[in-house]
């Protein structure tokens, strides 16, 4: 769930403008892709810098193996939405770090990573404790917004992440400018 958690911030670093070039990689290190997108972006601002409101819902939550209570609680989280809100920096909005990409996990690649003419697709797997999790995340965005679909299923580890499948939307919009509480 951490690297979910990590994904989720790193959307917001994506919510590119339409008129920047393609990136493309395929086997890539989330550094090699955070390289990638930086230099797209050159010196322009790679997105709009201020506060960021996001928007998270579970669609789906599913853990086999847990105990029926758990199970009923689980559900429940499905009507849920989150609020989250977040002070992009100049400094940030014109050169994203790889952490925006998968945080400082270094076990995690880029099966592919396609970011251009408003639409994201990339496939993230990271291998942790004998846990193999497996990410995927596809949506469209704009220099003020975006709106992404998010996968994550994981493979092997400890009981009970071990076959743990999640399935979750994003909407987020840029705010305004950051204040005190969200710099």
């Amino acid at each position: 769930m951490n690297h979910a958690a990590i994904l989720l911030m790193s959307c917001i670093a994506l919510a590119a403008c339409n008129r920047e070039p393609q990136v493309e990689a395929k086997n890539a290190s989330v550094e090699e892709v955070a390289k990638k997108v930086a230099d797209a972006r050159a010196s322009d601002t790679f997105v709009r810098p201020g506060k960021w409101q996001s928007r998270v819902q579970i669609e789906e939550f599913n853990l086999p193996g847990v105990p029926k209570e758990t199970a009923t609680a689980m559900r429940g989280m499905h009507d849920q939405t989150k609020v989250y809100e977040s002070c992009l920096t100049p400094e940030e909005a014109k050169r994203p770090k790889a952490g925006f990409f998968a945080g400082k996990d270094k076990s995690c690649r880029y099966d592919h990573f396609t970011m251009g003419n408003g639409k994201i697709d990339a496939v993230m797997n990271c291998t942790t404790a004998g846990m193999d999790q497996t990410m995927e995340m596809a949506g469209t965005y704009g220099p003020d917004n975006y709106q992404m679909h998010m996968s994550m299923k994981t493979n092997g580890g400890p009981a009970p992440a071990a076959g743990m499948t999640m399935k979750m939307r994003i909407d987020a919009k840029r705010i305004g400018e950051c204040d005190r509480t969200t710099a």
